[in-house]
């Protein structure tokens, strides 16, 4: 395990080798989860490029920090990652949460980011109203109150019916994260708004959703991708919120064929 402190918060993250000339991999994870969800995106990828995976803030085994959060505080915690690694001109792909701190980054700083991969994400995720809504019964009850109405948006009905042991799995990762970290990135979903910001990437991105994503619907990705200018739009059958987790075979293809098509540097 590897862990760095970087905005007063020791993050844990890992870092994989692979060829010098190709460039290197950032992976952010979602509200509720660590960064395991890219296990099955990773494996099919590393050799050929270098990774660089971790733990936000707030979850799995990253500091917590002073909850609430701002999404700055998040896209800071990876600036610093990735100072700290030396890594630039990289290819962030980031899911839900995750995507919005890949477009924070690129907003903050241009110099690190080659490519997006924004999966099942938005400009702007939910209201002020369902966010304080989530974060009052968190408070009162615990984020397992909320879990079964979480997984029936993260994967599809299949999912549920079929694969019952690996439900078991995330579940336990969504009742496991940190209360403060929880309720602190929900805040910070609640307040950070990018559609302007959208409007002014300037990289390749692909915008990537389930078909059956009950967080950010295809509707509002697609509305994501048509403020990106030149965004790529894509959509996987057969997936939830997480394709990483329910298709990570079709996930990764469609990322390898972007990343082919990527114009030298």
């Amino acid at each position: 395990m590897q862990f760095t402190k970087t905005g007063g918060v020791t993050l844990h993250h890992q870092l994989i080798g692979g060829p010098a000339n190709k460039p290197v991999f950032v992976f952010v994870n979602s509200l509720g989860t660590d960064f395991r969800i890219w296990r099955d995106v990773i494996v099919r990828l590393a050799g050929d490029f270098p990774i660089v995976t971790y733990d936000k803030r707030g979850h799995g085994l990253s500091d917590v920090g002073t909850a609430p959060y701002q999404m700055a505080d998040h896209i800071g915690d990876l600036e610093g990652l990735l100072d700290h690694l030396n890594v630039k001109d990289a290819i962030i792909c980031g899911l839900s949460v995750g995507g919005m701190i890949a477009q924070g980054l690129y907003t903050r700083r241009p110099d690190l980011v080659r490519a997006l991969v924004l999966c099942d994400t938005a400009h702007k995720i939910g209201t002020n109203d369902s966010w304080n809504t989530r974060i009052a019964a968190v408070e009162k009850n615990g984020i397992a109150s909320i879990v079964d109405t979480v997984l029936k948006l993260w994967f599809t009905p299949e999912f549920h019916e079929q694969r019952k042991d690996d439900l078991t799995g995330y579940r336990n990762m969504l009742t496991r994260q940190p209360v403060a970290g929880y309720i602190g990135t929900c805040a910070a979903l609640r307040d950070a708004d990018y559609t302007d910001a959208a409007k002014a990437i300037a990289v390749p991105t692909l915008c990537v959703v389930g078909d059956h994503d009950g967080s950010t619907p295809p509707a509002l990705v697609r509305a994501l991708a048509d403020l990106i200018p030149g965004s790529r739009f894509k959509i996987i059958d057969g997936a939830g919120h997480i394709p990483c987790v329910e298709k990570p075979e079709e996930l990764t293809a469609l990322i390898k064929r972007f990343v082919a098509q990527l114009p030298p540097r």
